[in-house]
């Protein structure tokens, strides 16, 4: 989650997409949300959940049947890009990282993607007083395919911003535009779809029949 947002706050569309995947297609999508502070509890989850043996450690075997996608909105796509970097150091690989208006969070590096995201794509927009990065790039162009850096403009197709606050509504208007809008959510759903239900972990027919 962005900016000061509690998890699972459903007026933010990346809230809105965790619930509704998870809803769709219980076989194949585990989806959770996290405060952008709370870095350390959405690592040791993500360790929790590879660890099927229950042992406290992660085999080889364990780590390469990883099937992690990160996104996130304004700080919450900085500390995506943060915990792809710590999966990194720990040899475990994402298949994708999705960043939505990407405010880079103090110590941290949102614009290069580390070697062990098989795909990363960047949307954003450029207008207001805050506003995401332009561009993301590839720490190693052979093991990851930038998707794409895609700018969004709302000047002429307003998005509601209902249930955010009066600060928000008139300083960042943009930044939570691009949060709230639909049809980016659904753009980046089909990408999560995509790259998640084709397969399941066991490697048999598609688990992504909608309930």
């Amino acid at each position: 989650m962005g900016g000061r947002i509690h998890a699972g706050n459903l007026a933010h569309g990346e809230a809105r997409l965790a619930q509704d995947l998870d809803q769709r297609y219980p076989q194949a999508v585990h989806a959770l949300t996290f405060a952008n502070h709370r870095e350390h509890e959405a690592l040791r989850t993500v360790l929790e959940l590879l660890n099927t043996s229950n042992d406290g450690r992660l085999s080889d075997a364990e780590k390469n049947a990883a099937r992690i996608i990160l996104f996130g909105h304004s700080w919450g796509a900085s500390e995506a890009i943060h915990l792809a970097q710590e999966l990194d150091r720990r040899g475990i690989p994402v298949l994708l990282t999705i960043q939505v208006d990407s405010v880079e969070k103090s110590g941290e590096s949102d614009g290069f993607i580390p070697a062990n995201v098989r795909e990363a794509v960047n949307f954003y927009q450029a207008e207001g007083l805050l506003h995401g990065r332009r561009v993301i790039r590839a720490i190693d162009p052979a093991r990851t395919t930038i998707l794409g850096n895609y700018k969004a403009s709302y000047k002429s197709n307003p998005v509601s911003c209902a249930g955010y606050g009066w600060f928000a509504r008139a300083f960042m208007k943009p930044h939570i535009e691009i949060e709230n809008d639909h049809a980016l959510w659904d753009r980046i759903e089909t990408l999560i779809v995509a790259r998640s239900c084709v397969v399941n972990l066991a490697g048999l027919a598609s688990a992504c029949t909608e309930k």
